[in-house]
């Protein structure tokens, strides 16, 4: 098999496409030849060694994607050769071949190939407990959306619109205000100048829910969140987030959330129940795929290139046959 591998921290250049044995099939597994896999910051962050660790080297990265399956391990049953399956949760699937923990293998619907489960299935399910779960959202809440038109930014903008909730996008750039505001998002600002004061003019006194993964903007989304709102934190692209004193949020009656999505993905049937959700969000149009732009795995330290650059608003794919 093939892998986009490692084995010291640092820039794109530090990637090398390297052949490797085949592995077996694991009991309780499936092995699973995959078709295109997905990139996101958290990759990026760990190629460079500043977010969590992975173990010994050589790394390999990634956690997203979708293949068929070619074999499948003792005890495993619901699942054949010849499956198509997708995942949010294995680690190391930067590879041509994986072995997929059964229960955390997502049968795909017919009408959704490989590549468009790559580039949905993680951003759209967090972008799904985060109004789902994350904070209850009612028919004309006021709800913040920081970098609207990012991979999970663009999935919060339907999804809040389709709750019937009146959406603030915040975006950095002319061209991705622009984005947001075709996906529906009802109010685009930019980051320059006081934005806080013209949220809380806007909404008369603050949003009623704001969410956060730039993390250096969480004091300015808590100010502009209103007495009894809800601020979610899920990310830090930008830069990890101040430490929050509680007596700010105490004084005004503010919740402030962490959020993660493995702590929903906690089962088979949650991701059964979960992704059958998502599948349905995209067959109905409330989701939308975003631009996808494909890569060899060979390629892969153009890939991380682009999506470091941030002048790309779409979803970056490995794909290990191209």
């Amino acid at each position: 098999m093939f892998a986009l591998s490692f084995e010291a921290f640092g820039g794109p250049e530090v990637l090398q496409y390297v052949e490797l044995p085949d592995p077996p099939v694991l009991p309780g597994h499936v092995l699973v030849d995959v078709k295109a896999a997905g990139v996101n910051f958290a990759d990026i962050y760990r190629r460079r060694g500043s977010y969590r660790e992975l173990g010994e080297p050589p790394y390999i990265n990634g956690y997203e994607g979708a293949g068929i399956v070619s074999a499948v391990g003792a005890g495993v049953s619901g699942i054949r050769v010849g499956d198509r399956i997708g995942f949010v949760d294995v680690a190391r699937a930067n590879v041509s071949r994986l072995n997929v923990p059964a229960d955390r293998a997502i049968p795909l619907p017919d009408d959704v190939d490989y590549k468009t489960a790559a580039a949905v299935l993680l951003q759209g399910l967090t972008a799904q407990y985060l109004c789902e779960d994350s904070a209850v959202i009612a028919p004309g809440d006021w709800v913040v959306v920081h970098s609207a038109a990012g991979g999970v930014g663009r999935h919060l903008v339907r999804f809040c619109r389709a709750k019937g909730a009146r959406v603030i996008a915040m975006a950095s750039s002319p061209e991705k205000r622009q984005i947001a505001q075709d996906l529906g998002a009802d109010v685009v600002f930019g980051y320059e100048g006081d934005w806080v004061s013209a949220v809380r003019a806007m909404t008369e006194g603050g949003a009623h829910v704001v969410y956060d993964a730039v993390g250096s903007t969480l004091d300015k989304s808590i100010e502009a969140t209103r007495p009894r709102g809800v601020i979610v934190t899920y990310g830090m692209s930008d830069a990890p987030p101040r430490p929050v004193d509680p007596l700010v949020l105490m004084q005004t009656s503010k919740a402030l959330r962490g959020a993660e999505l493995w702590d929903y993905l906690d089962s088979a049937a949650e991701r059964a129940r979960r992704s059958a959700r998502l599948f349905a969000a995209l067959s109905s149009g409330t989701l939308q795929v975003p631009p996808i732009e494909t890569f060899a795995l060979a390629d892969g330290r153009r890939a991380h290139r682009r999506l470091e650059d941030r002048s790309f608003s779409g979803k970056v794919v490995l794909v290990p046959s191209m």
